[in-house]
């Protein structure tokens, strides 16, 4: 009886389980997808050298809107005039903000090989204010946390920002939040999977 109980019981809360960790819109292998995908795949391997990834998976069910998003994305990672590790920066507090696993997976290694301190990353991965920053990255951070928390910018944060980098440089900082913030919706909409054997880097915030 206790037996029965007990399995009774693992399988009622296992099937919980599967809802929150299944992958709801999978690799679409290339013999399923319509002609605008193959098209857009094409495209994006063209431009990114590399097959569909990641998020764009997900995005590629709307063949046009993973084209023009990953566009967006190539120019705020590689022609922004934000620097590149702060850059990042802003990507993890995003992906921070959002708790998206496979986002953060993807950018973390990214961060620290573009030199933001790995104490810095760790602070953020587990929700707390990071203990020194320098005044760029303290400068980021404010922007940043402001745009997700408060849905706004300072008058000061703002000014700042423009002082340092110029109103392309606060437009462009606007634009990583946003871009990364659409990225984390989609991922986590979709349930994307972590590849194979990885464990989820970001621990539960605690509120």
């Amino acid at each position: 009886m206790r037996l029965r109980c007990g399995l009774a019981f693992a399988i009622g809360l296992l099937a919980s389980v599967p809802a929150l960790a299944q992958d709801r819109m999978p690799e679409i292998p290339a013999d399923k997808q319509t002609e605008a995908q193959k098209k857009a795949s094409d495209e994006f391997l063209a431009a990114r050298k590399v097959p569909v990834f990641g998020p764009f998976v997900p995005l590629l069910r709307s063949p046009q809107l993973m084209l023009n998003a990953s566009n967006m994305g190539l120019y705020l990672r590689y022609n922004s005039v934000v620097p590149l590790k702060l850059s990042e920066f802003t990507i993890l507090l995003t992906a921070r903000e959002w708790s998206q696993q496979l986002e953060w997976q993807i950018h973390e290694p990214i961060a620290k090989k573009a030199g933001l301190d790995p104490a810095i990353v760790e602070a953020v991965r587990e929700g707390r204010r990071p203990d020194a920053m320098g005044e760029d990255e303290t400068l980021v951070y404010a922007f940043a946390t402001e745009l997700h928390r408060n849905k706004a910018v300072s008058d000061t944060t703002y000014a700042r920002v423009v002082e340092k980098f110029g109103e392309q440089g606060a437009i462009d900082l606007a634009g990583i939040n946003g871009y990364y913030t659409l990225l984390a919706m989609t991922l986590n909409m979709a349930r994307t999977a972590l590849p194979p054997g990885v464990a989820p880097p970001l621990p539960p915030l605690v509120k």
